[in-house]
C-alpha cells in the first residue's frame, strides 16, 4: 500500500470507489431511482476532477498493486454545523469494504491529521450517518469526540448525521 496525493488522472478511479463505498454503506436493501440518481450525479469523474484540482482541498489516496483502494479528502473553509470546530472538514473518507481492517484508514487519517496540523488548525471535524456504527466506532477509537448533530440532505429528504471533532494539539 502506497499513500500519495491524488492526481487528476485518478478521478475516474476515485469516482468509482466512491460509488462502491456509498452504495455498499447506505443502500442495504436495494437501489431505488432516488438514490441511483443521487450517486450517479454526485460521484462523477468531472466532479472528482474539480475537487482534486481545487487548492483548498487536500486529497490523499491509498494505492495497492492494482489500483486505488481508499482516499481521504480534507476541505478548508468549510462552515461547521456546530460551534467549536475549525473550518477544516474531513469531507470524504472512503476505503473499499474488502480492504477494511488492513490499516488503510488509519494511514489515510494520519496523513490528513499531518496536513491539518501544518495549517495550524486546532481541530478537524467530520460528519457520518448516525446509523453507521462501524464508522462511528472507528472514529471514537481514533480519538474523535461526538460534538453534535446535523442532517445530510438529498433533495427534500434529510438524514441524521453525527458531528465528530478531533483535537490536533
Amino acid at each position: 500500500m502506497t499513500l500519495r496525493p491524488a492526481q487528476i488522472s485518478d478521478a475516474s478511479s476515485i469516482a468509482a470507489l466512491s460509488l462502491e463505498v456509498w452504495i455498499s454503506t447506505y443502500l442495504k436493501r436495494g437501489v431505488s431511482p432516488f438514490f441511483a440518481d443521487y450517486v450517479l450525479d454526485t460521484f462523477t469523474t468531472s466532479n472528482t476532477e474539480k475537487f482534486i484540482a481545487d487548492p483548498s482541498e487536500f486529497v490523499m489516496v491509498s494505492q495497492n498493486d492494482e489500483g486505488i483502494d481508499g482516499y481521504i479528502r480534507v476541505s478548508a473553509g468549510s462552515k461547521p454545523p456546530v460551534n467549536g470546530c475549525s473550518d477544516l472538514q474531513i469531507a470524504t473518507f472512503y476505503v473499499q469494504p474488502r480492504h477494511h481492517g488492513k490499516g488503510i484508514g488509519s494511514r489515510l487519517l494520519d496523513a490528513a491529521f499531518g496536513h491539518c496540523r501544518a495549517t495550524q488548525a486546532d481541530t478537524v471535524w467530520l460528519t457520518t450517518n448516525a446509523e453507521n456504527a462501524s464508522a462511528i466506532a472507528f472514529y471514537l477509537r481514533k480519538g474523535f469526540e461526538h460534538v453534535g448533530e446535523t442532517h445530510f440532505r438529498i433533495g427534500t429528504e434529510s438524514y441524521l448525521n453525527n458531528v465528530y471533532s478531533y483535537r490536533l494539539n
